[in-house]
């Protein structure tokens, strides 16, 4: 069986005082997979869909947002289900005011901002330490800590 394709996207901004943010989604506590869950945005890619397509469409309906993709920034693979899931990650930016982000609440109960610091009491404080995503967010921080990096 051939591995299924993620696409999510690291949306970040500068807040006023130079520090970095990212949005994270919290996943439906209905949902079957991860309820009530901070992670990324995004989702499977479909059928004869680019990645940048089908993370473009995941936002969209998700968020409905437009999202700018940038570079790839880092992947990982998991089992789920007896199934082998990669998640490609990208750089991305919103292309309009996150005021008119409206949810698609079957997916998703709610989004925020966070900042690095807000790793450890908000995305962590459900997640294993050595999430291959939170991994993932560190390693962002690490590097995006001002706009000219």
């Amino acid at each position: 069986m051939p591995p299924i394709l993620t696409a999510c996207a690291i949306i970040y901004r500068f807040t006023p005082d130079q520090k970095v943010e990212c949005l994270m989604t919290k996943r439906a506590l209905t949902s079957s997979f991860l309820p009530g869950i901070y992670e990324l945005p995004g989702g499977h890619v479909e059928e004869g869909e680019t990645e940048i397509a089908g993370l473009i469409r995941e936002i969209k309906e998700e968020l409905n947002s437009d999202i700018e993709v940038g570079e790839l920034f880092d992947s990982f693979t998991y089992l789920h289900q007896e199934q082998t899931v990669i998640e490609n990650i990208y750089l991305a930016t919103l292309k309009s005011d996150p005021a008119t982000i409206h949810l698609q609440t079957d997916e998703v109960d709610s989004y925020r901002f966070v900042g690095e610091t807000d790793l450890d009491t908000i995305i962590a404080a459900n997640k294993n330490p050595n999430d291959p995503e939170l991994l993932i967010l560190r390693k962002f921080f690490k590097q995006k800590r001002t706009p000219s990096t």
